[in-house]
């Protein structure tokens, strides 16, 4: 089975410039625990997680002038996106997560964002006997 069959269309991202709490509030409402990071172009340049975030929010004081109140996403987030190929095999999208010790890849299709596949994607489908591992 191809990654391009497994994958989520629906990719949550955010700028660079997003504030924390405005990417907490995007990560609540869609239920998902990473957002990528997309430039103006469209090009991903880094992702965060649910743990980066909660890190940081629970350190700003809402009554003081803390730096941390003008913290970005380009402050907190992982520069380095690990990606695959729509057209991978979902084996290697699982291997490459496991190795990698992250539970999201960002899915490319010449070089574009085209979908996110996750572990509990591949979980889903090893449960209803799509996908049956070796």
């Amino acid at each position: 089975m191809k990654v391009k069959e497994a994958m989520n269309p629906e990719i949550i991202t955010v700028s660079p410039e997003t504030r924390p709490l405005e990417a907490f509030e995007k990560m609540y409402k869609h239920g998902v625990r990473r957002l990528f990071v997309l430039d103006e172009e469209d090009k991903p340049v880094g992702v965060v997680s649910y743990t980066d975030l909660i890190g940081v929010l629970g350190s700003i004081k809402p009554d003081s002038d803390h730096p941390e109140r003008d913290l970005k996403v380009r402050d907190i987030m992982v520069d380095e996106v690990i990606t695959i190929a729509a057209d991978d095999n979902i084996e290697d999208a699982a291997n490459l997560m496991l190795r990698a010790d992250i539970s999201g890849l960002l899915v490319l299709d010449d070089d574009k964002p085209v979908g996110v596949i996750t572990k509990t994607d591949i979980c889903r489908l090893v449960a209803a006997e799509i996908l049956v591992p070796s």
